[in-house]
């Protein structure tokens, strides 16, 4: 029912919009949502035609595109997580349209994640949950870090 493809850059507008609606499913503000939009294409548009920021799209029978999710390799200094090696894998943009949601797309679309990172030989991955995805990651195995943020956006 359901097949999957990798991200070319032909799909910048879609992955935007996937953030978008990633995000705006977790009660985002709007404003901030349409302030980024722009910003994270011209980010995105370079490291898509590179492949640098890769990843998988799933649709359904008829072609449609139902769900995506992109992945990247990044550079982080030896850890306890990872003593040996200086990357990561990076997991977002992780979004399955509302009425194809339930059915298993997003586990599959981790499934792919994961194979990659291991394909890679890397020894650990990282993503942000959202409220919606972290019962799929708990269940994955995925466990909650001690990472904190700070907004100097914001006056922090």
């Amino acid at each position: 029912m359901y097949s999957f493809r990798p991200v070319v850059p032909e799909d910048q507008a879609l992955i935007c919009r996937h953030r978008v609606e990633m995000f705006r499913a977790s009660g985002r503000d709007e404003a901030i949502l349409a302030e980024m939009d722009g910003p994270f294409g011209e980010w995105l548009r370079p490291r898509l035609a590179s492949g640098a920021y890769f990843g998988w799209l799933g649709m359904i029978g008829s072609g449609e595109v139902v769900a995506g999710l992109g992945m990247m390799v990044i550079d982080w200094p030896p850890h306890p997580s990872h003593p040996t090696q200086s990357a990561r894998g990076y997991i977002l943009n992780v979004f399955v349209e509302p009425e194809q949601r339930g059915r298993g797309l997003a586990r599959a679309l981790m499934d792919l994640a994961m194979e990659e990172a291991r394909r890679r030989g890397l020894d650990h991955m990282i993503l942000h949950a959202t409220p919606m995805g972290r019962p799929l990651y708990e269940v994955l195995g995925w466990t909650q870090t001690s990472e904190m943020g700070l907004s100097l956006r914001d006056g922090g």
